[in-house]
């Protein structure tokens, strides 16, 4: 079982390296990384399990922040209604995920991102497309998948797929003015 421990930090240098493609089909190996990374999600999001081992909630990772330089990243957001029920859950362990198309039109977090490998708050506004095409190889349905995502997942997958290139969701912040208004930009709770 993954925990915080395993993940590493932006001190670390190599949350900046560039990750490599992933050979197809899976090694074993590799299987079993996306399908730990995921059950760190699920545990971190579990309020008994994530207090136990002391996990903070995370909604996507990237094998990058275990300090293995591999395009693959796992993704365990659900959606809720207003009752606070779960309306649908989105799993995903991508390998070699892309994003393929987008909208011009930008999106950003309310109250901002925030990262596992990021200790602390950093404020501002992370500017997004509010819609892109992603594709990839998808572990769970073992096979070749597109992701037309909008909202916090759209948000999520940018994130994670930045990781990639060792980019970090502070580095898309305006330096100068943290809270610049993005114009026409949809804004997501």
């Amino acid at each position: 079982m993954l925990t915080m421990k395993d993940i590493i930090d932006d001190h670390n240098e190599i949350i900046r390296e560039v990750s490599k493609e992933v050979t197809l089909p899976l090694n074993e190996e590799d299987k079993q990384l996306i399908l730990k990374m995921h059950e760190f999600l699920v545990n971190s999001q579990d309020p008994e399990i994530s207090e136990k081992y002391d996990l903070r909630p995370g909604v996507g990772i990237a094998a990058i922040q275990l300090g293995i330089p591999k395009r693959m990243c796992a993704i365990h957001l659900l959606d809720y209604d207003r009752n606070g029920n779960v309306t649908k859950v989105n799993d995903y362990a991508l390998v070699n995920p892309k994003i393929i198309s987008y909208t011009e039109k930008k999106s950003y977090l309310k109250d901002g991102e925030g990262c596992l490998s990021v200790n602390e708050e950093i404020q501002g506004y992370v500017p997004r497309y509010a819609k892109v095409t992603v594709k990839g190889y998808d572990v769970f349905s073992d096979q070749e998948i597109k992701i037309v995502a909008r909202g916090f997942l759209s948000i999520c997958l940018q994130h994670e797929l930045d990781h990639f290139d060792g980019t970090l969701f502070y580095d898309r912040i305006n330096k100068d003015n943290p809270f610049a208004p993005i114009e026409n930009a949809m804004i997501i709770d």
